[in-house]
């Protein structure tokens, strides 16, 4: 197939690592970075550390095999496994659907605390935004001109609250090599809000959209997925520094909202207004992420979905707002599917690990032996770890 031109390559490659990289950054992640960092203090840092390696771990392996393969994961898990890539899917867009209800629900959340909108207003007003994006002529391109834009305001932002927290660097330096205290629940709960779900994908599927694969376009693919997660460990980070600014100078944070009152402590009532800005925007490319991932999955499926994807991922967004505007955040749901998406990662991983090593499947190519290992690793781990939260749910 004839690779896109330079220019389009560039856009499409940093495109694509920015769309796993606001994919990942959505209201959950920001609530799950504010309370690991209340409960861990500066030991957190450990555990983001090891969240970077083992997202690393799986975001490679994982684009490289799609590369190389030239077909979108749940076509190759199943040439691995006849009905293991229609399982995926299944999995993938049940997850999307939940998710992005709560991702809605965190647009709602960002305008009022930015401008005191109504939470349900401001949530179907921000779905209307995500539609008009799917409605442009050329929605791939403006869908990664969008996802960097406020992938760069958002850390912008946050470093303006990092520096207004004071946090302890030295500590969270020293405590990231030697921490005080090591929780493997937080670990696996930010690498699957890191990598895990459709999340895992988003970039991948759209290095392939946009034409960028084959064994040439390795190098692009591997520094796009380094870029990713570059991008989203950078905002983990600097939410943590925040946070830990906030927890060292002696504030508690509010339990309803952890990262909302982080933000108020750390920088005042600007901080406020700067919360609601960096929840809407993580929240609106969340769901743009979400919608464009999960359906991606779905085109295997539905020879309708795959003759017009535009207009499956704008039924995905309104459904997705309707649900939420009818019965609000359904947190039940939403518990169950995230301790699911935990085991979507192992699943998703182990599938391509094998496939890398199918000529039938990537030809002659041969998969790096270290990226394998230390993929087997991820996928052993967080099947280990995430069938443990889904036995302690008490149904």
């Amino acid at each position: 197939m004839t690779q896109p031109r330079r220019g389009a390559i560039t856009t499409a490659t940093v495109g694509a690592a920015f769309l796993m990289a606001t994919s990942a950054i959505g209201p959950g992640f920001l609530t799950q970075t504010a309370v690991f960092t209340a409960q861990l203090g500066a030991s957190f840092g450990f555990a983001i550390l090891i969240s970077i390696l083992f997202d690393l771990g799986a975001q490679l392996n994982i684009w490289r095999v799609l590369a190389v393969a030239e077909r979108r994961a749940q076509d190759v898990a199943n040439d691995v496994l006849p009905g293991l890539g229609h399982l995926l899917a299944a999995l993938v867009a049940l997850g999307g659907l939940a998710f992005n209800i709560g991702n809605i629900a965190g647009t709602g959340l960002g305008l009022n605390a930015l401008a005191g909108i109504d939470v349900r207003v401001g949530a179907a007003a921000s779905a209307a935004v995500a539609i008009a994006l799917f409605l442009a002529r050329e929605a791939g391109r403006i869908m990664d001109r969008f996802a960097q834009t406020l992938g760069l305001v958002m850390i912008a932002l946050m470093t303006y609250v990092v520096i207004s927290a004071r946090p302890p660097v030295g500590e969270a330096v020293l405590r990231t090599v030697a921490p005080l205290a090591i929780d493997p629940l937080s670990i696996v709960t930010i690498v699957g809000g890191t990598v895990g779900g459709y999340i895992t994908f988003a970039g991948g599927h759209r290095l392939l959209d946009a034409g960028i694969r084959g064994r040439q376009a390795l190098g692009r693919v591997t520094r796009a997925a380094t870029l990713g997660i570059g991008v989203a460990s950078l905002m983990r980070i600097l939410l943590f520094l925040a946070t830990l600014g906030v927890v060292a100078h002696g504030a508690t944070l509010d339990p309803a909202n952890p990262p909302a009152s982080a933000f108020r402590h750390a920088a005042g009532d600007i901080g406020q207004r700067i919360f609601g800005i960096v929840m809407w925007a993580a929240a609106i490319t969340s769901v743009v992420g979400s919608a464009y991932t999960s359906v991606s999955f779905l085109r295997s499926v539905s020879g309708r979905i795959d003759r017009a994807p535009g207009r499956a991922i704008i039924a995905f967004i309104a459904v997705s707002a309707v649900i939420f505007l009818l019965v609000g955040r359904p947190v039940t749901v939403l518990v169950l599917v995230g301790a699911l998406n935990g085991l979507i990662l192992p699943i998703s991983l182990g599938a391509m690990l094998v496939a890398a090593h199918r000529a039938p499947i990537v030809g002659d190519y041969r998969h790096p032996r270290w990226l394998a290992v230390a993929g087997g690793i991820v996928a052993l781990a967080m099947a280990g770890l995430g069938a443990r939260v889904i036995l302690s749910i008490d149904l």
